[in-house]
Formats: structure tokens, sequence, C-alpha cells
């Protein structure tokens, strides 16, 4: 699934590439007079670096018009072309190979670079150079294995240099999803750093072709009327001065019985053990340069692809724990999709059994409509945002069955109830987290009546954030201890965090600021209107369903009365009016307005920015507001 788009640059990327190695391993094998080394070479490095791989080949090593190869292929830079493409080749194979079995077994970032590190040059040396190149190089394998060592290690330490810390800024950086092979991020990642690797190799592979330390490229022609074992192999590279080139004709048969083709270097000994020095300089800073910026000890397994919201990039000191708390909800985990029409906060039917009213919760990741052409990937209980409302009266014995259907633990706090210790929802604390499908049941007896509301105390800051919520009414044994209204609504706030397609939990924090704002479920002009006449009165119940702001709420057209508290009734000679009632998270007030006028008027936040959309205004607001339509 498409989930951001890179990915569909890197679908197009990828195609690109598929594309071009297709047609430079047609093109090697059909055309170009190379050795067969040289031709997988090309293919791999094609494979790897796309359209990229694709240039050099043309540019450097497609013989243009038959008989033409070895000519084309003498100039300096070409043969630095070819000698880098068979370190890269090889080293670049050994260091994915190495990261997809790093990231599988869960291994630290800081581990997961040396072993990539060590993978890389054991395969390049000892299978790549010194066994694929056997043939032209001629010797042993352990005579070539030591011929190989210097070059080999110097090719991989400035290849490495590069490549580990592209790497590490992007699989670690905001989009997590880079460090798993499941992931297409992981190979353009891959891709990206095999790129910057030849980038920075490749200089250092033109000085040890000039130098004689290293092949470049290679013609091979098979003899017009001979047979395949008395071709020719035509090998050039640079000479010493990098001036020109070097031809060598050699028998196939002949060569391989004489110890091949022999380069002599020129190279003095401290200008190989300066070059040396300075490659392993440039790997240090490589590989630890990374750590002075990211958390190298985290792994793979650790963060579970995650993507964290802009502005939350991770430095050293950022735990696990926090990424995944601040994590977009994954799109590819929702079980269901609801349009605008769908609503939230509706009455929750029960069962009876044995005296008890018997209520079913079930919290699950579902994709939800807030505006025409918004929709935010949360969590739900039972398929609404908020979750069904919890109607029950003062004495009620009740048992609520709370089945896990979320991608990771939750349980479930009764907001502001005086009920058993172990009924009370904390993780941890008074109970063992519900795990993803399990079950776990809530029972007590309701002793209080007012205006409350649930929410999860597993992670509040993240599932909380992403929807999980919903009122709780307990309406008071005696009637007359309930302060009455001709309509009754509950208002419950919410904010949001929607990025790129991707829902994150918003908080009041750089990078989890919230861009839209709903209540009950939907933002302005979706939000559902009040209806009632001149002379009617309406009870409105503000909860602070919200996580990590206060919300200033204010009603038009008169004051109000504020009758209760946090669940609580004021005495009538302690009520008081105004016209706005600061909700912060976790709070609940009950007021009683009047309707003095005809007309529309406002129930919205007084933040001006709380009351818009994405900081754009639709139909004279958006966000937090709601219309009383007065007749």
């Amino acid at each position: 699934m498409l989930i951001q788009p890179i990915d569909y640059f890197l679908v197009a990327w990828f195609a690109l590439a598929a594309a071009s190695t297709l047609y430079v391993g047609f093109d090697q094998y059909r055309n170009n007079p190379e050795p067969v080394v040289m031709k997988w070479g090309f293919i791999l490095v094609t494979l790897y670096m796309g359209p990229l791989g694709l240039l050099l080949y043309v540019l450097a090593d497609k013989e243009p018009r038959p008989g033409e190869h070895e000519a084309f292929t003498s100039p300096l830079w070409k043969q630095g072309v070819g000698s880098t493409i068979h370190c890269v080749a090889g080293d670049a194979t050994g260091i994915i190979l190495a990261a997809v079995v790093t990231a599988t077994l869960g291994l630290p970032m800081w581990l997961d670079l040396i072993v990539e590190y060590l993978a890389g040059f054991a395969f390049g040396l000892f299978i790549f150079q010194s066994m694929f190149m056997k043939s032209m190089m001629g010797g042993s394998y352990g005579e070539n294995v030591r011929r190989s060592f210097l070059p080999e290690f110097i090719s991989m330490n400035f290849m490495m240099a590069s490549m580990a810390p592209v790497m590490s800024f992007l699989m670690m950086g905001r989009d997590m999803r880079a460090m798993e092979p499941t992931e297409l991020l992981f190979w353009g990642v891959m891709s990206l750093g095999v790129i910057a690797g030849f980038a920075l190799a490749y200089p250092a592979n033109v000085w040890l072709v000039a130098r004689g330390l290293k092949h470049g490229l290679m013609t091979e022609r098979a003899l017009p009327g001979a047979k395949r074992q008395h071709a020719q192999m035509q090998m050039q590279q640079a000479d010493a001065s990098g001036h020109g080139h070097r031809e060598h004709g050699h028998d196939m048969a002949s060569r391989k019985g004489s110890g091949g083709h022999q380069m002599r270097s020129d190279a003095t000994t401290p200008q190989i053990a300066a070059l040396g020095v300075v490659s392993l300089i440039a790997l240090g800073i490589g590989m630890a340069a990374p750590a002075n910026w990211l958390n190298l000890r985290l792994s793979a397994r650790d963060v579970g692809g995650v993507i964290m919201p802009q502005g939350m990039i991770m430095d050293r000191d950022t735990p696990a724990d926090t990424m995944r708390d601040m994590a977009a909800a994954d799109p590819r985990l929702v079980t269901a999709s609801y349009d605008l029409a769908a609503k939230g906060g509706r009455d929750l039917p029960f069962r009876m059994e044995n005296g008890v009213k018997v209520f079913e919760l079930r919290p699950s990741a579902v994709r939800w409509q807030i505006l025409p052409d918004v929709t935010v990937d949360g969590y739900a209980y039972n398929g609404q945002i908020p979750g069904p409302r919890i109607h029950i009266r003062q004495g009620d014995r009740v048992r609520i069955n709370v089945t896990n259907a979320l991608p990771e633990e939750t349980t479930v706090h009764w907001h502001g109830l005086i009920l058993p210790n172990q009924m009370d929802g904390p993780a941890e604390i008074t109970q063992a987290p519900i795990e993803p499908g399990q079950t776990y049941s809530y029972e007590f007896t309701a002793t209080q009546h007012g205006t409350y509301f649930y929410h999860p105390h597993a992670k509040p800051d993240r599932t909380q954030a992403l929807g999980l919520y919903g009122a709780l009414i307990i309406d008071p044994a005696n009637s007359a201890d309930e302060v009455a209204a001709d309509h009754d609504s509950v208002i419950e706030l919410q904010e949001w965090l929607v990025r790129e397609g991707l829902t994150y939990p918003s908080m009041p924090m750089d990078g989890g600021m919230p861009n839209f704002f709903t209540i009950n479920g939907k933002a302005y002009p979706s939000t559902e209107t009040i209806r009632m006449k001149v002379g009617e009165t309406l009870k409105v119940r503000f909860i602070g369903t919200n996580n990590g702001f206060i919300h200033p709420m204010h009603i038009h057209g008169g004051p109000f009365e504020v009758v209760a508290r946090d669940g609580e009734a004021i005495p009538a000679a302690a009520r008081f009016l105004a016209d706005t009632i600061n909700v912060g998270p976790g709070q609940r007030y009950d007021v009683v307005w009047k309707a003095q006028r005809p007309g529309k008027w406002l129930i919205h936040c007084h933040i001006p920015h709380h009351t818009t959309n994405n900081n754009v205004e639709e139909k004279g607001g958006g966000g937090l507001m709601v219309v009383i339509d007065v007749g």
C-alpha cells in the first residue's frame, strides 16, 4: 500500500531501474565484448543505481560501433568507472544482504553498520574480486586475495564512508519504514546509499587504476572462426602516468596457465599508505558521525517501521517508545471506513444478565470522515468517534466487556467515578494491559450521577488522541436532582494532526500541534446543528475529551448558567452566569442556555485557530463550532 508521496516516486524509480537493468543485461550479452564478470558488474550496479547505472554503462562502456570497444574505453575516467563498478558490485551486494539479515534479526544500528562493512568487504574481496575475477588476474585464489586486499580495502573504506551516513540518517530520520526490508523505502535508501558510495569511491579508483593497482574496463573478443577456448582477451588500462593506455593481448588458454594478466604498479609505499590512512579517516567519520545525531542503539524491531510527524526527527536521546507513541496511525491496519454521514456518540445498547447491565466495547482502527474532503485514520470504540454513549442510572450495576481489536495494548478508565480500585483502568498499576485480541471485563455499581466519560489509560497520549473516548451519562436516582432543560446536547472536544494523508496523535509540542479540531467527531461546517425554539432551554454538557489543550467555549446570544462541574451538581445558590467557560482536558461542565432571540447562534472555542480547518475558514469558520438554529 502506497501511503506517502515518496512511495509513488519509488515505484517509478524501481520501474526505471528494472527497465535499465534489463537493457544493460541484454546489450551486454548481445553486443558488448566484455568479460562475464564485468557484464555482471554493470548489471548489478544498474540494478542498485537504476538509470544512473545505465548512464554510466552508455557513457563509459557500451561499444559505440563494432570493433571500437578498446579505444572507446581507454580514457582514464572510463577506466576508473570500470574499477568502481566491480568494486561496488561486490561490496554493495554484501552490504545489502547484511542489512536485510541484521534488520530481520533486530540488531541495533551501530552493530548493523559494522556487520554491513565486514560483509561488504568480505563479499567484495573473497568472492567478487578474488573468485569471479580469477580468470583475468591469473594465479591462485590465495594470490588473488593477497593482491586484491589493499585496493579493495581502500575502495571499500571510501564506499562505506559515504553509504553509512546516508543509510543512517535516512533510515532513522522520520520515516522508519526505511529500516524494514519488507518496505519499498528500505530499498530506496539502499539505492541512494549505493549511489553515494559509488561517488566517493570513484576518485580513489581512478588513482588506483592509474597507478596499476586495479583493473579498469576490459575487452574480450572471440576471434573469427576460432573456438571459444582460443578467444583473445584484450585488456587496457591507463598507464602509470595517466596518459594513453596499455593494451595486453592474451590467449585465454595460455593465460590461464601462465598466471594471467599481471599488473605493474608504480605507486610508492608512502602514496599507498597516505591513501589508506585517508580512507580510514573517511570511514571513521562516516561510521561515527551519525551517532552524534541519531540513537544508533535502536533496531528495526524496536521502532517497527513507524512514521513520525514533520518536525519530530530522532536525536541520539530519542527512545523507541517515544517514536512509537508519536507515530502516525498505520492506514494499512484500518479495519473499517465511515463516511461523513456516520455519527459518533450514539447510545450503546445493553443486555441484562442477572440484574447487571452488560455493555460491549470493541476498540479498533478505523478511517473516519470529519469533513467532506478530510478523513482521519484513528482508533474508535465500536466504529464510532467519539465512542458510543454509555447512558445508565445511578445505582445500576454494570459490566463493560472490552475486546481489544487494536494493533496495540489498551485499558479503559472511567473518568471521575468512585469504583473498586481494580476497575479503575491504569495499565501496569491496577491491571495488566489488554493485549490485542484479549477481553477484559469492568464491573461496578454507579454510585454517582452526572456527566462523565471513559478513555484509555494505556498510552493515552497516543490512543486517546487518535479517537478513543466516549461520554458516560449517569441519570440521578431521584429525577428531582436533575437540572432539567428542554434539550440536552453533549459536546466532546478533540484535536487532530493530519499531514500528507497520515494521522498523528496531536500533542502540545514541536511537531505535534494539531491542525484540525472536532466536536463529536466532526469539524464545522460538518458539525450537527442544534434546533430549538425561542424560550426553550438547552443543557450543554461540555466534556474535555481532548488531550492537550484548553478550549474556552463560548455561546452567542446571551449568557448561560453553570449548573454542574466535573459531574458534581452545583448548589442553586452557588451557580453563576457566564458566556465563556474554559474546558481543559478531563474537565466537564454542564451549562443551561436559554434561547432569547431567533436566529443562528454559535457555540465555539474562542481561540480563533481552533475554529479553522488546517488554518482555513470554511463558511464562516471551522473546527470547534456548532450552530444553534433558533426558530
